[in-house]
């Protein structure tokens, strides 16, 4: 089980067993902080209580450590998971937890109580997955981990495929395995030889909740000036830069030229002696490509930049990788960036912090405002005749719309509508059937919008949108996005993709907006704070400001993406057809063959551009087969 971790620590491991009371803990290093022997885990506490396999990083370690000294305990080295172990032997647990801040997911022994305590930090950086397999209770980092277990046995969760389909990953807590769970953010598990007995797992139970945030934030706003509250951002997130960029080998940061990455990297620079190490990597495809726009904030940062530009035979070599590298289908085509960023990255640092979050806190994703477009114009009418609307455009053609309307792209060259007016129609359209807000959001954030059709054997289950009830309680559509963003699309596609390809090659990735004062301020700031003349991020942009001209980062948002489109009627092809021959599709019996066989056709064709769809598939084929392979 180690082994199959050694990305993930290649520095370090080791085991500890209590055959008495069969438990056994394995771990793997990345050394960050203290690179002698004395940060060796698993980490026995000093006291003997308690033993620990931790993955992640505390950054407020001096901290804690200092008040620890101050109550009497006493170091040998200092890593952070020494000072976890005191602190739980001097706080309790849950105590502790609440001192820390950090990203976390960590096993604890507890070998008075003989409890095993499971944590996971606030937002979800750090990933951890646990199930019960033939009465052994077994957890770990990555799913590749359990899988080398002896006695490993699970099948394919089926009732999890129509959310997979729909948003490209599985949401927590399913996991793609019937009986393995992953743990939730903020969450606590504590398990006994009584829950093994009984074969039934308890519930795990929340340390911290961002619902809970979101509602103090909104009974208690921040009532301070535009400019007070630009201070105070300023100060948060220059604390968390400070507190993340304490490693004792190299550190650089991931640099898109966008306003998050460049606040990020802005407030390293003002507090590093040295120029800060910045990446990037290029595409050829000017659609695609920000490494210009990253090199000229690098530029006046006066950071030590490495650009890489690569080629789209670069970024299909990594296609093999990624079923063992995601362990779970995951559809975000940004997970091939990604990966070459963090390789690139890892080549010359062991560290780097990126800028991600800041779209969830601060109200930056374009689909927030396209969603509050379509219901300011849309929302009042009656449903009838939206789905009136649906059937008389849905009924003439794509073909057809394009040549009747065939004019658009040359009155708005370069638009979005571009060479795909009927297509964006159709798409347009199938939206506007929404019953209601939270059903508009749900088919924004759709690949397919009708999953239970295309997942064959398979009941509808709510699988994402927990406490849905919350959703009445936020005053507008803006904020209801951004918190089922913070709690779902955040952690389970963004997080995802950064932990998995970042440590993949070693590279330990750190987010400061996730500093969860960060979080917690971001929620208290009133809305007319983040969203400004139908554009977000404002009071995040008025922090960059005041390091970078607004002229090098204001600019549409592009997003960090490749041209699978096109690679799929190009290069991709005989790759992607090998996966959905009709005879495969028809033999493995979890999709309806013909609505797949159908998009593809069209893809090629250049009918309709269904790339996302289709990557979706191609994903979970390509990691059904990595199965079978492994099997």
């Amino acid at each position: 089980m180690c082994e199959a971790l050694e990305h993930r620590g290649p520095d370090d491991h080791g085991t500890w067993n209590d055959v008495e009371a069969g438990v056994a803990l394995g771990h793997r290093r990345l050394a960050i902080l203290d690179l002698s022997p004395a940060g060796h885990q698993p980490m026995i506490s000093g006291c003997g209580r308690y033993v620990i396999v931790f993955n992640g990083e505390i950054y407020n370690t001096t901290k804690v450590r200092k008040n620890l000294e101050n109550a009497g305990r006493t170091f040998r080295g200092h890593s952070d998971t020494e000072v976890m172990l005191a602190a739980f032997t001097e706080w309790g647990v849950e105590a502790a937890l609440q001192r820390f801040v950090g990203m976390f997911a960590f096993a604890l022994w507890d070998q008075l109580e003989k409890v095993i305590i499971l944590a996971r930090d606030r937002l979800g950086e750090k990933p951890l997955y646990y199930g019960l397999v033939r009465g052994v209770f077994m957890f770990a980092s990555e799913l590749k981990a359990l899988r080398a277990h002896r006695l490993w046995q699970a099948e394919i969760n089926r009732a999890v495929l129509p959310a997979y389909v729909r948003y490209g990953y599985i949401p927590a807590p399913h996991t793609i395995y019937s009986g393995i769970s992953k743990l939730l953010p903020g969450c606590l598990l504590r398990i006994s030889a009584r829950h093994l007995r009984a074969s039934e797992l308890p519930e795990p139970a929340p340390f911290w909740s961002l619902q809970t945030v979101v509602t103090r934030g909104l009974e208690h706003p921040f009532c301070g000036s535009d400019e007070e509250a630009v201070l105070h951002l300023d100060g948060l997130i220059r604390q968390a830069v400070s507190e993340q960029m304490i490693a004792d080998v190299p550190l650089g940061a991931f640099l898109s030229g966008g306003i998050d990455s460049s606040t990020i990297v802005a407030l390293m620079q003002t507090q590093s002696s040295r120029p800060v190490k910045t990446f990037t990597i290029g595409f050829e495809e000017t659609n695609f490509n920000e490494a210009e726009c990253a090199r000229e904030v690098a530029r006046h940062l006066r950071t030590d930049h490495t650009e890489l530009y690569v080629s789209s035979k670069d970024a299909i070599e990594v296609i093999p990788l990624l079923p063992r590298i995601y362990d779970e289908p995951f559809s975000d085509s940004s997970q091939i960036p990604t990966y070459l960023v963090s390789k690139l990255t890892r080549r010359h640092v062991t560290v780097s912090l990126s800028g991600d979050a800041g779209d969830e806190l601060f109200g930056g994703y374009t689909h927030y405002q396209y969603a509050n477009k379509l219901w300011r114009f849309f929302g009042r009418l009656p449903r009838a005749i939206r789905q009136r609307l649906l059937r008389c455009v849905s009924g003439v053609s794509v073909p057809a719309w394009d040549r009747a309307l065939g004019w658009v792209p040359r009155c708005f060259p370069g638009s979005k509508w571009s060479g795909r007016v009927g297509h964006r129609l159709h798409k347009l359209v199938e939206i506007l059937a929404f019953d209601g807000p939270e059903d508009l959001y749900l088919r924004l954030m759709s690949i397919w919008r009708a999953p239970t059709s295309l997942v064959r054997d398979c009941s509808k289950r709510p699988t994402i949108l927990r406490d849905a009830g919350f959703w009445s309680d936020l005053p507008t559509l803006w904020e209801k996005m951004m918190y089922w963003d913070s709690v779902s699309f955040l952690p389970d596609d963004i997080l995802v993709k950064v932990d998995r390809a970042s440590m993949a090659v070693s590279l330990e990735s750190r987010i400061p907006l996730l500093d969860h004062r960060v979080v917690e301020f971001a929620w208290r700031v009133p809305l007319k704070m983040k969203v400004r003349n139908g554009q977000g991020k404002w009071l995040l942009r008025q922090v960059l400001a005041q390091y970078v001209p607004r002229e090098l980062t204001d600019r549409p948002k592009m997003g960090f993406g490749i041209p699978i489109g096109e690679w799929l009627r190009g290069p991709l092809r005989d790759w992607a057809e090998s996966l959905l021959r009709f005879e495969n599709l028809k033999a493995d019996g979890y999709f309806d063959v013909e609505s797949i066989q159908t998009k593809w056709k069209e893809h090629i064709k250049g009918q309709r551009h269904w790339h996302y769809e289709l990557w979706n598939i191609l994903m979970f084929q390509a990691w059904l087969k990595e199965q079978w392979r492994n099997q």
